[in-house]
């Protein structure tokens, strides 16, 4: 088996033969290696980089050159890899990888070593100026133009359709003070119609994981795997989605833990196991069943655990026990050896852990299969110990910080919901007249009502507006960092950008957006576009020319400084929402400025002021995000740890002992990022949390237990945890609900708080609580979590399958399962809008789909490009690496259609898309499946949209998008999109 890329993915170079007049000054793949200090081990003078930007600075030679280090992270993906960027008069010069980093150790990957490239020179791909689409071209205009343009428009729009008319795509590239602030800017606009790309990676993750437990994200480290005895990837290719997570997969191979493997593909990280099984795309969860099954049937779980701190895994066993061997082989395709083999390792190998990814997430019933991976590790107990949990690698820099604090369609920073007690806590903290803020929507009714998803936005603009459940369509679009081309259903996508009356794009590149907004439509398309539509491009900066916080998955925050200020005409995100605010009559709300006070300073960068940074971290976020922790990490505290990293063990990721030099801060004690939840006020010092759940540990120390977040009882049986489970040192050793003024006065308690404390504290919870003294009493001076103390719930009874269980695809290969295995009802109005399940799926049956798109198509990530792939495609280093999309297709499947390797060849799906792409044959992918990667774009059904980019803006490699042809389907509780099971047709081209 194939167990890395060769020359044969991409046999032919379409970069250097159409492209080379664009690259101009082009390097090699080694010479990018050798200057990336990934041959070396250093970087190379600025004098020796091609795309030099040194120029302007030629004048102060005789100058004393002024170098500084600047402390930054990669963009790329949820590691959180270092980087240390040298700056030179003002210049960044040089990168180096960071050694002293305990999470990438001085490793990168390829797309980490060539941030420095990202746009960084004066012949970059970038989006360099402000740009209005005119009669099907881009051309430039001022940014006083395009403010008071865009102003114009939606204030006219407004006004006849309603607040819920616009549509906000926050970005999971913003840091958190941005996505904060995002999140903030829209409310005070007067609309829940925000999301960001976590809607359509990891929502079914933060959805299923929370309602088991308390909190939806990982649950323990990258760096605890060293911990581990088994290791079980399902749903993860880490070695191309995180190659630089697999240091420490590998570290735990070599103490000896087992390497396990489930995908429908032999990936990169399969080549590192011990076993690899390959399983139906879609089929998830009867696999897990029928590890359970043996773990139940050889009495292989932790019965003590599970009678402690497990509600409902009676019903689980149950239907565990349903799945026999016979019954997974006829679903998965997996031998019952293979299963079994699973079943005892992670059994007897503990502790062991599961790792996911978009492989088990984004799927109709993804809230199921990450429930039953959940279900697993607590039949096991291997939840809330060392080298345990549940790893769930994000995809973006700041994916998990901006779901925890950002643009969220169904919730307030810190996942405080749309209530009106959530919306007045947060009025409080944004210093805000909580009646102005309810007379900005539309009424108290679409205040509190979760917005429309992301995932669907299309629909809000397409569907008939007496189905939609709001007062009318979405009219006007702001895609502000988000790439069309990571969603399904392209073709409609298209259709509902041509309808719009507004369309603003705000981004550092001007993604596949801005061409296909400026493409015609095709000729047999049966509808007219918007004629009165306005599109504008705005230049957003990358986040190496601005400052702040970035959540990496292991929920450590990290601080990024300013490495240069913005350039050519690019403003930063919080700069552009300002600039907005002001246009639209609320930017001293957005500052948080009312009798006499004001939350966010403002702070002057090149010709134009934008929020202080540091001000909306602490001021803001740390004041008001109490249910999630993230009150405890001020920026003086994360700075001194980018400045200490040294400091920090690898493995266990807390420091013992030292003080910052520059503020004489002692980082004894605390967890390299302060790993949220990290409680109380900054005063408390709490160290931050590695591992969730660990009763082993005092909670000032890093320990904790599930939260109460469901109630004391129910039918009869209690919530709480059983007596004598609970946090080392607690005052109360059994289980207890969340804390609030009642129980503290209970308790006998009361008095510790300071009467300013009580003041505060009386009539609140400890998440509303804005003194902290609530959470300050009960840990540091009782040893007791503020949340409570429960179970965790194997029976979710607030979701449409309480146990989880099996359901067929909407697009399935095996017809013949339906029946037994249906999908959902149709739902009548959902996250707003109307969203068929059974309707689909019973039609495809009727229309016997399987027989005419037989093979399963499945996509995900490769370690060249990431997300949309606009920003790292448009790297002319990257791009020398992988310079076509492709479809792998097994060697006996290719044969039976004549196909041969690097040819083109059209892939068709149900949608009525033809996606051309080149022929990879391999027997990485099984005779019933194809792969393609998903961060392609720039070709529209196998012509080139290049006329269509703004000139000089277009990426390097272009091809067609995956997701032009992919199908509908929704997750039943987060509208997760379905992309990693549908049906296709390969033919030759």
């Amino acid at each position: 088996m194939l167990i890395r890329k060769t020359a044969t993915r991409s046999p032919a170079s379409r970069l250097t033969r159409n492209v080379a007049a664009l690259l101009g000054k082009t390097i090699d793949r080694r010479t990018f290696l050798r200057r990336s200090g990934l041959a070396l081990g250093a970087g190379v003078a600025a004098t020796q980089l091609p795309f030099s930007i040194v120029e302007p600075v030629k004048g102060a030679e005789a100058a004393p050159a002024k170098t500084e280090t600047k402390h930054t992270v990669c963009t790329h993906c949820s590691v959180g890899c270092s980087v240390d960027a040298t700056v030179q008069n003002g210049v960044w010069i040089r990168q180096e990888p960071v050694f002293d980093s305990p999470i990438n150790l001085g490793a990168h990957c390829a797309k980490g070593a060539a941030v420095r490239e990202h746009g960084m020179t004066h012949d970059s791909h970038r989006l360099k100026y402000p740009m209005k689409l005119v009669d099907g071209k881009y051309q430039r205009v001022s940014w006083d133009e395009a403010l008071d343009g865009i102003t114009a428009k939606i204030m006219q729009i407004r006004k006849e359709s309603g607040p819920d008319s616009a549509y906000f795509v926050g970005s999971s590239k913003h840091n958190n003070e941005q996505a904060m602030l995002m999140r903030k800017f829209v409310s005070l606009w007067g609309t829940n119609n925000v999301d960001h790309q976590a809607r359509i990676c990891h929502s079914t993750t933060v959805a299923g994981v929370a309602n088991t437990w308390g909190y939806g994200a990982m649950t323990n480290s990258y760096n605890d795997e060293h911990h581990s005895k088994t290791i079980l990837f399902l749903g993860s290719n880490a070695a191309e989605a995180h190659p630089v997570s697999m240091l420490h997969t590998l570290h735990a191979q070599e103490n000896g833990a087992k390497i396990i493997v489930i995908d429908p593909r032999f990936t990169r990280t399969a080549a590192h196991a011990h076993r690899y099984v390959r399983i139906r795309s879609g089929t998830d969860i009867p696999f897990v069943y029928g590890m359970l099954h043996h773990i139940f049937r050889n009495g292989w779980e932790d019965k003590a655990y599970i009678e402690a701190r497990v509600y409902g895994m009676d019903k689980a066993r149950d239907e565990a026990l349903k799945w026999t061997p016979e019954a997974v082989k006829n679903v998965c395709g997996i031998d019952e050896e293979d299963v079994r083999f699973c079943a005892e390792t992670m059994a007897k190998n503990k502790p062991s852990t599961i790792v996911w990814a978009m492989g088990q997430t984004q799927h109709t019933n993804g809230n199921a299969v990450v429930r039953v991976s959940c279900i697993l590790q607590l039949a096991l107990g291997n939840v809330g110990v060392a080298g345990g949990g549940t790893n769930i690698y994000r995809g973006h820099d700041n994916v998990q910080g901006a779901t925890d604090v950002g643009p969220n369609a169904d919730s307030l920073p810190g996942y405080y919901g749309l209530t009106a007690g959530s919306w007045q806590h947060w009025a409080r903290v944004w210093n805000l007249d909580y009646d102005w803020l309810k007379g900005r929507f539309a009424s108290q009714e679409l205040m509190e009502k979760p917005g429309i998803t992301v995932s669907r936005w299309i629909d809000g603009v397409l569907e008939n507006n007496d189905v939609i459940d709001q007062p009318g369509n979405i009219r006007s679009m702001f895609f502000w960092g988000h790439a069309p081309n990571s969603q399904t259903r392209g073709l409609e996508m298209k259709t509902a950008m041509d309808k719009l009356d507004l369309l603003v794009v705000i981004d550092p590149y001007p993604s596949a957006t801005a061409a296909m907004a400026a493409m015609p439509k095709s000729a047999n398309a049966k509808y007219q576009p918007n004629p009165n539509r306005e599109v504008y491009l705005l230049p957003a900066a990358s986040q190496f020319e601005t400052e702040g916080s970035v959540t990496a998955s292991n929920r450590s925050l990290q601080w990024r400084e300013r490495v240069i200020d913005p350039l050519f005409e690019s403003r930063s995100d919080h700069a552009i929402m300002y600039a907005f605010a002001q246009k639209w009559g609320f930017a001293d709300e957005l500052l948080g400025k009312r009798n006499g006070a004001q939350n966010i300073r403002l702070i002057k960068v090149k010709n134009y002021e934008e929020p202080f940074v540091e001000d909306i971290l602490a001021n803001e976020i740390n004041r008001g995000c109490w249910s999630i922790g993230y009150t405890g990490q001020t920026p003086q505290r994360l700075q001194a740890h980018m400045r200490n990293k040294h400091l920090f063990d690898p493995t266990t990721l807390r420091a013992p002992g030292g003080k910052d030099a520059v503020t004489g801060y002692d980082l004894t004690g605390d967890y390299y990022g302060l790993p949220w939840p990290c409680y109380g006020t900054p005063g408390l010092k709490h160290p931050g949390t590695s591992n969730l759940y660990d009763t082993s540990k005092h909670v000032m120390n890093g320990g904790g237990n599930f939260r109460a977040n469901f109630g004391v009882e129910r039918n009869g049986v209690s919530l709480l945890a059983a007596d004598g489970s609970y946090s080392k040192g607690a005052d109360i050793t059994t289980g207890y609900p969340e804390f609030d003024h009642v129980l503290v006065k209970k308790l006998g308690w009361w008095s510790e708080l300071t009467p300013e404390e009580q003041k505060e504290a009386d009539g609140k919870n400890w998440k509303t609580d804005l003194s902290g003294g609530i959470i300050r009493v009960v840990m540091k001076n009782h040893g007791c979590y503020p949340f409570g103390n429960a179970r965790a719930r194997a029976d979710v009874w607030n979701f449409p399958d309480p146990i989880p269980v099996h359901r067929e695809a909407l697009y399935t290969p095996r017809p013949d399962l339906v029946a037994k295995y249906p999908t959902h009802d149709d739902v009548k109005v959902f996250w707003r809008l109307p969203t068929l399940f059974r309707t689909v799926q019973q039609q495809n049956v009727q229309d016997k789909v399987a027989e005419r798109f037989p093979l399963i198509l499945t996509s995900g990530r490769i370690v060249e490009y990431e997300g949309g792939g606009e920003e790292t495609r448009s790297n002319p280093w990257l791009a020398e690496l992988e310079q076509e999309c492709y479809v792998e297709i097994n060697p006996k499947t290719a044969a039976d259609r004549n196909l041969r390797q690097g040819e083109y060849v059209w892939m068709l799906t149900p949608t009525g898309a033809r996606l051309r792409v080149k022929a990879f044959i391999t027997p990485k992918v099984g005779p019933d499946t194809v792969f393609v990667p998903y961060s392609f774009s720039g070709w529209w059904q196998g012509v080139d949209l290049l006329p269509h980019y703004p000139v000089g803006a277009a990426p390097f490699v272009r091809a067609d998008a995956i997701n032009t042809g992919t199908t509908y389907g929704y997750d039943r509780v987060t509208m997760m999109q379905e992309t990693k099971t549908t049906l296709c047709q390969v033919v030759k081209a």
